[in-house]
């Protein structure tokens, strides 16, 4: 009889949730109320909150708030100790670069990395990780662009905005219009029924 490993524990949806929002949520109040300076400052704070929250939930850290909460540190920590407000603005586009150079490098090389990330919320064939990825990684380099257009061509209230709420709003819009593909490419656990 094989021996089957446990599955990872997992977030209650709830508190994933707030875990994923409240660093956001801090750094919009902090910059509607004060300045980019202390919304930078509660940026750091809510997202080491949320990994110290996280790995006392489940006793991990995911990896993509791994690499957030680093960025986060460097850029974040950057913009507080040389008071400049390019760092935390630049942190966004160079994510968002790096999420888009590892799907689409990824993808020339016939890996299809975003089925590493999102395995576990839904089993797609190949064709449907490979589209899927391909769609995210032009999304994500979509994205840089329009937060170097914004950090560049407006005042930091406005680039704020783009950023929160405008970001979030644009990334579930864009979730909602793969619906279809994952509905399409879904694969049936076998495993599930048989249970």
């Amino acid at each position: 009889m094989p021996v089957v490993a446990p599955a990872a524990k997992k977030l209650p949806a709830g508190l994933k949730l707030t875990v994923d929002l409240a660093p956001l949520a801090a750094f919009f109040i902090g910059l509607n109320v004060f300045d980019i300076f202390i919304a930078t400052g509660a940026l750091i704070v809510a997202t080491l909150m949320s990994v110290v929250i996280t790995y006392w939930q489940i006793r991990r850290v995911p990896v993509m708030l791994l690499i957030t909460a680093g960025f986060v540190l460097v850029f974040g920590g950057l913009t507080l100790y040389l008071h400049n407000e390019d760092y935390v603005k630049l942190k966004v586009t160079i994510i968002y670069l790096l999420f888009a150079g590892a799907l689409l490098g990824g993808l020339a090389f016939g890996k299809s990395f975003l089925g590493y990330f999102f395995e576990e919320a839904f089993k797609l064939d190949a064709e449907g990780w490979r589209v899927l990825t391909l769609r995210w990684g032009l999304f994500f380099l979509a994205m840089a662009g329009a937060n170097e257009v914004m950090r560049t061509f407006f005042d930091t209230h406005t680039w704020g905005l783009f950023k929160v709420p405008g970001t979030p709003i644009l990334t579930f819009v864009f979730a909602l219009t793969q619906v279809p593909l994952i509905s399409k490419h879904t694969i049936e656990d076998v495993s599930a029924k048989e249970g």
